[in-house]
């Protein structure tokens, strides 16, 4: 059986590493960003302003925007897979997780050695002298900063480059992994979609758990597309 497969690589596994996507949060209810059948493309078009041009030169629109985006995350938690993730590193069953989701969900279920390669909604700041503001203030509608830049949300906009600080512990995470774990991510958005193979290259386990075919499929050693994350995770959890 896949699970129990997936049970003895934890098992067997020294330095595990967790790579999540969209698919890790959506069980969770949240809507896929791109997912252009959900009510935030009613409202907004996320192309025209998930960018720095529009943070520059849309400012209004820009910040509507993200402030409903925050109050969407905000109706939402962790599930239980987020736990089950947070649990075992704490137990030392994995080193850490690399994620491209912003909601932050992985540090409210208490995981702490994360790299949140397109940065995360728990944090806001002054886009011009970098001063930090609570999410809840943003929530409430604190937009402007005391020295009239513009507050955003501690994500990576389209036209800004990826935290380097962040991509390159990922790269060095990934490299020391023996098992390396994707979850809910289609694996195409580059470069992030680098990180299994380099993990496979280096000598790793690769499992895929993904309820769509990846173009990384084959270089697999294990792929579950017959369940959700959720299910996967709570399962292989209690044969732990």
């Amino acid at each position: 059986m896949l699970l129990d497969e997936l049970v003895k690589l934890l098992q067997d596994s020294n330095y595990a590493i967790v790579f999540t996507g969209a698919g890790m949060s959506t069980e969770s209810g949240l809507p896929d960003f791109r997912s252009k059948d959900r009510g935030l493309w009613e409202k907004f078009n996320p192309n025209e302003l998930a960018n720095v041009h529009a943070l520059l030169h849309n400012t209004d629109e820009f910040t509507e925007f993200y402030q409903y985006r925050l109050s969407e995350i905000t109706k939402y938690q962790p599930h239980a897979g987020h736990h089950v993730l947070a649990k075992w590193e704490n137990d030392g069953k994995i080193k850490g997780i690399i994620t491209q989701n912003v909601d932050g969900f992985h540090s409210d279920a208490g995981s702490s050695n994360m790299m949140e390669l397109h940065g995360s909604f728990r944090t806001f700041h002054c886009h011009q002298c970098k001063k930090e503001y609570e999410r809840n203030a943003y929530l409430d509608g604190t937009s402007t900063c005391g020295c009239g830049g513009t507050i955003r949300p501690g994500i990576v906009l389209f036209g800004e480059n990826l935290p380097q600080e962040t991509f390159m512990r990922a790269e060095h995470e990934t490299t020391q992994s023996d098992l390396f774990i994707v979850l809910g991510s289609s694996l195409s958005v580059s470069p992030a979609n680098m990180f299994p193979l380099l993990a496979k290259e280096n000598g790793a386990k690769l499992v895929i758990v993904n309820r769509e075919p990846t173009d990384y499929d084959m270089y697999a050693d294990l792929v579950i597309q017959d369940k959700g994350i959720k299910e996967v995770l709570t399962e292989v959890n209690e044969k732990l």
